[in-house]
């Protein structure tokens, strides 16, 4: 402790004061006391100080870094207070750097994982905020970089906490965020998993340590930056995040992710044990000026999963197109089951017309969304999710319901016409997930449609190897009098032995082979050879034949030729709204196009 008078000036001190400072008490008297203890460094701790001096404040504490003569430093806690019945005050200073190496070391072990000795996730958020909030600034805060390396040995000296850490002082200093840009490598392990399973948690840890110890690498050999170098982090489990500040594009992040993947592929030696990993790599690299941790963190995770998605063993960069896509796919998903009770969706007709005699004998219903925000969509937009969220069995039954109600309107307001048919598309899960067998009797009865006026259409992929609930549904579908359609024969599993037990009575050959059909010049012989084959096959089966996208008239006579039944496609009909269809039956040359 030292006393000091109302002018700042030292007028006793202990020992104790003299030892802490490292020198002789006797000496510090007529020595400002400001001076010694570091109290002018900044304006308010300095205001502070004078207000006591002068009898306006009673108390006033603060921590100071001290420089001892030998050359070390101590963390110091400074109090000045009024003495009593005088006009001069007590100046106390007490050591608390253990203190403050203690607290260190317990944020080190919070900040930072156990097994890697990497940064943790705590640390890593805290460390992005910061950079975030840094790289917005403008340039001209930034000091030369050429500054840089002996400032960081400076700082790093002593027992000052980390300065790469959010919360030192020098953090900020250093100019981070020139480019305003920020970059991200976000990957994990791919079949990390296994080798937990397999092998145990332990060598599990010493392969992370491992991988941990080679992004350092690739991050310390990407070269050294303004903002301090890149912090590579572990995230939890097998992930890791390498965080690049003031980062100059997405060409550093493209090089950086692939040194990382060339180091990973290299086999680990563990102590014996020789593994080889891969990883997959979510690169995302963006202005920080308007972007938040947690855009960031998605955009990178969405990354991550495309790169899974994509094969493994790889990085890919955020993609804005791709990621709205997929935006688009999730607000569709979001609100498709709303939208059938909104009454959103419409049904349009293709005909399906005989190849001898160009009579329209069915139609194919395919349904529309008018989505409020999307326009219309086509069932290649919605159908998949549909079936993913299970809204296509109520989806379904809302299109087999409507078809066979406009299916029984149109044979009443044209009696005297041979009626058509309509063909509904039904997907495996409706079969599954509903009773379709009392869905479809229900609704027959109901609009009062003949069972033989409606043909359900499964895909090749649903109806082969069907056996169980589906095959029964089947087979009292086709009991019931109802057809049953193969739709795109011949893509699938085209295991032609079902075709014998399956109730079947129509084969849909996909457009594929249609295609084919060109003219006589550029026909292919090998979709001739096989339509051919499965012409005969089906008819010898007792079944009928439709071939899909037929688009010109010599598709349709080489088709002709060979025997399929029906035809559909733009060289007859586009899908169309139900009054047209009607027009072409009640037309001046009726049920033709």
């Amino acid at each position: 402790m030292a006393v000091v008078d109302q002018n700042g000036v030292v007028v006793d001190a202990n020992d104790s004061f003299g030892t802490l400072l490292g020198t002789e008490a006797a000496s510090l008297r007529e020595q400002a006391a400001a001076d010694l203890v570091d109290l002018a460094s900044d304006g308010r701790t300095w205001h502070a100080y004078r207000e006591v001096l002068r009898g306006h404040r009673n108390r006033f504490s603060c921590t100071r870094r001290l420089k001892h003569p030998d050359g070390r430093s101590l963390w110091a806690e400074v109090t000045v207070s009024p003495v009593p019945d005088s006009r001069r005050v007590l100046l106390s200073i007490a050591d608390i750097s253990d203190r403050r190496e203690l607290q260190a070391r317990l944020r080190h072990l919070q900040m930072h994982d156990p097994v890697t000795r990497l940064p943790n996730r705590t640390l890593f958020f805290e460390r992005l905020s910061a950079a975030l909030e840094a790289a917005a600034q403008d340039a001209e805060h930034a000091v030369d970089p050429h500054d840089l390396p002996e400032t960081r040995a400076d700082d790093a000296r002593g027992d000052d906490p980390d300065p790469w850490e959010p919360s030192h002082e020098s953090y900020r200093s250093y100019g981070y965020g020139r480019t305003g840009r920020i970059g991200l490598c976000y990957l994990d392990l791919d079949g990390f998993k296994a080798v937990n399973d397999t092998l145990g948690h332990r060598v599990g840890d010493r392969l992370l340590a491992a991988v941990a110890a080679r992004l350092t690498e690739c991050a310390d050999s990407d070269g050294y930056t303004r903002s301090g170098g890149h912090l590579v982090a572990r995230l939890g489990g097998d992930e890791f995040a390498i965080l690049v500040e003031d980062s100059t594009g997405t060409e550093q992040l493209a090089d950086l992710a692939r040194s990382v993947l060339r180091a990973l592929q290299r086999p680990f030696d563990l102590g014996g044990q020789r593994l080889s990993v891969s990883a997959s790599i979510g690169v995302v690299e963006r202005p920080a000026h308007g972007t938040t941790a947690t855009g960031l963190m998605q955009a990178a995770d969405t990354t991550l999963y495309w790169a899974k998605a994509d094969g493994k063993a790889r990085w890919t960069l955020f993609d804005p197109e791709r990621n709205a896509h997929r935006m688009t796919r999730q607000s569709l998903s979001s609100t498709l089951r709303p939208a059938v009770e909104r009454g959103e969706f419409t049904l349009e007709y293709q005909p399906l017309v005989g190849l001898t005699d160009g009579a329209v004998r069915g139609v194919e219903a395919l349904v529309r969304w008018n989505h409020p925000q999307f326009g219309v969509l086509a069932p290649n937009r919605f159908i998949g999710i549909a079936e993913e969220d299970g809204s296509i069995v109520e989806l379904g039954r809302w299109v087999l319901r409507t078809a066979c109600r406009q299916a029984r309107q149109w044979q009443k307001d044209h009696p005297r016409e041979r009626p058509i048919f309509v063909s509904v598309n039904v997907a495996v899960r409706q079969v599954w997930d509903s009773d379709l067998v009392a869905d479809v009797a229900g609704i027959l009865a109901d609009t009062g449609l003949a069972p033989h006026l409606l043909q359900l259409e499964l895909t090749e992929s649903a109806v082969m190897g069907s056996a169980g609930r589906p095959l029964q549904a089947l087979q009292a579908l086709s009991d019931m009098g109802v057809r049953i359609a193969i739709d795109d024969f011949g893509t699938g599993y085209s295991n032609l032995a079902y075709l014998s037990r399956l109730p079947v009575s129509v084969l849909k050959l996909d457009g594929s082979f249609v295609r084919g059909f060109q003219d006589e010049e550029h026909a292919n012989p090998a979709d001739q050879l096989i339509v051919e084959a499965l012409v005969q096959l089906a008819h010898r089966l007792g079944l009928t034949v439709t071939a899909e996208c037929v688009e010109t008239s010599g598709q349709a006579s080489r088709l002709r030729r060979i025997g399929c039944d029906t035809g559909q496609g733009w060289l007859y009909s586009r899908a169309v709204a139900p009054d047209r269809i009607a027009e072409l039956i009640g037309g001046p040359e009726p049920l033709r196009v």
